[in-house]
Parts: C-alpha cells; structure tokens; sequence
C-alpha cells in the first residue's frame, strides 16, 4: 500500500492538470516527488525553500487572487513555526486554502522533537473556520483532498505513515452531512457499555483494543467542525454517557467539544492521545505508540479501566 503522502503527491498532480486555479506551495519537503507537476506547472507549483513563514505568506497571496493554494510541509513547519501567519494571512485576510501536512506526530522519529507535531490540532482549535481532517487510509486522504480542492474554506489535512489495513468511506462518499458539509463520524460496532471514537489512524488498534467489549466504536476522519451531534446519539441513549476519545495527536485535544456536546446529559470524558512529555530517545513510530499508551494493549488497560464493567 502506498502511503498517504505518496497518494497526496499522485493525485495533487493530477488534480494540477485538471484545476486551472489550482496551485501547490512547497518548502522544500516533497519537492522530488512534485517534480514532474513543477516542470509541467512552472508557475503554480512554487518551492520557497526552508522559509516556513513565507510559505503560508506566499499560499495565502495566490489565495486573494482567486487561486485555490495547497501548500505542504511537516506538521511541525506548517502550523506550529508560521503559525501567526496561518492567524493572519489566511484567517484575519479572511481567504481559503488546503495546508498539507506530513510528519504527524512522530512519523520520523530520527529527526527528534523539532519533526515531531503533537499540538497542531489543539494549536488550530484557537483559530476561527479550519476544517480538520485526519485520514486513516490513503484512499481516505485522496477523497478528502478531492472535495477540498472543490471548495473555497480553509482545511487542514494531517496526513500520516501509520494507516489502517481498510479503508471506510469518508466525506460525501459516506453519506449525510452537516451544515458545514463536513461528515460526522460513523458507527464501525455498535454496543451498550460505553463509545469509544477512534480518529484517522487509531482505528486498527481500537478495534482489536476494545474485542469482546460491548461498546460503541465511532470513527472520525473530520474533526473539525466535531460532530456533536453524533456524539449524542451514540452516547445517549442511557441516563449517562461514559465517551472516550483516542486520537493520534495530543491527548485531550477534543474533550472540551465532547463535553459541550454532552452538556444535557450526565457524563464522564477520557481523552487518549500523544502525552505532553517529551520522549528523548526517539526510537521507531511503533515504540512511541506504545510508551503512549496508543497501542492496542495499552488502550485496552486505559478504556476497560475508565467505562463501567
């Protein structure tokens, strides 16, 4: 299978071909694999170099003259680095984009804390209208970028090496959608002690984490804006509702939303993800799940521990 950023250079290039107002604004990572767009789209594939802050400058530029920008980097340079420029070019200027991410929250271990993004999501939650999107496929980011590409919003989408073994249908290929047109999360097991929604990537080991337990499983590939709505129908048939919420990046990053989607009704929330502490000895990907708790065993001790037996 190939990975989500593999899938997002083949098809943005495609889409490069297709979409006239289309561009892609690049800081150097990723540069080799949109090399071909670049020779065949000089003046909208555009590589500013290591200058993060430019990059969200120059995207949010071509966004005020009509073009739809894609602009990509790792997690850690898009968001976290330039982020006054992500608040004030794209946000206060009031214009759309798509950033791109890479990296995740340790994809690359090797290259220590500076490539390593926990925070980007909770970082966007304090801005107004970003839509998030965390795939947990290939096949999931090619469907989510399409209809970004269709759109005129300001979306962020975090891709990521670790994947599911399947893909689920996501965005209006999976049916019913909000007023914003993003799709809330679908029911992957159905159960009566508990919901467990699990984001993008987490899914795999939620399901094998929560075997034998009669709980809800949702899914959740849009997170932003967070559907409350399915939240309350899965978690509220009872006279309370006991929620827990793992999610590849920083741990708590959707509690305060789940809350204030359960307000009316008697409730508990966990939130699971990527720990504040920084982990020194940066190892594999597979070592980082784990020392987080984020691997199945792990979250199967931390979700039997917190819902009711």
């Amino acid at each position: 299978m190939d990975t989500m950023r593999d899938r997002f250079i083949a098809i943005t290039s495609q889409l490069l071909a297709e979409e006239p107002r289309l561009a892609v604004v690049l800081a150097d990572i990723s540069a080799d694999g949109f090399a071909p767009a670049r020779r065949a789209h000089p003046d909208r594939v555009i590589n500013v170099g290591i200058r993060e802050q430019l990059l969200i400058g120059a995207g949010a530029g071509m966004a005020l003259t009509g073009m739809r920008p894609i602009v990509h980097t790792f997690a850690s340079f898009l968001v976290e680095r330039p982020f006054e420029q992500v608040k004030l070019d794209f946000g206060h200027q009031g214009v759309g984009g798509i950033l791109v991410s890479a990296g995740g929250s340790y994809d690359w271990p090797a290259g220590g804390f500076t490539h390593m993004a926990p925070g980007d999501v909770a970082l966007l939650d304090t801005l107004e209208g970003w839509t998030v999107h965390v795939p947990g496929h290939p096949d999931e980011a090619e469907a989510l970028l399409r209809e970004a590409v269709d759109g005129d919003d300001r979306v962020y989408v975090r891709l990521s090496l670790q994947a599911n073994r399947q893909a689920r249908p996501v965005g209006r290929s999976a049916g019913s959608t909000g007023s914003t047109g993003a799709t809330g999360f679908s029911v992957v097991r159905e159960g009566r002690g508990g919901t467990v929604v699990a984001v993008g990537p987490m899914l795999d080991n939620v399901l094998a984490a929560t075997e034998g337990l009669d709980v809800n499983v949702l899914y959740a590939t849009t997170v932003r804006p967070f559907d409350g709505a399915g939240l309350r129908r899965a978690a509220g048939a009872g006279p309370g509702a006991d929620v827990v919420i793992v999610e590849p990046y920083l741990a708590g990053t959707s509690t305060a939303a789940a809350n204030e989607a359960l307000m009316e009704l008697p409730h508990r929330v966990l939130g699971l993800g990527v720990g504040r502490a920084e982990l020194r000895r940066y190892g594999q990907m597979e070592e980082h799940l784990r020392a987080h708790g984020l691997d199945a065993r792990g979250l199967r001790e931390r979700i039997t521990g917190f819902l009711p037996a």
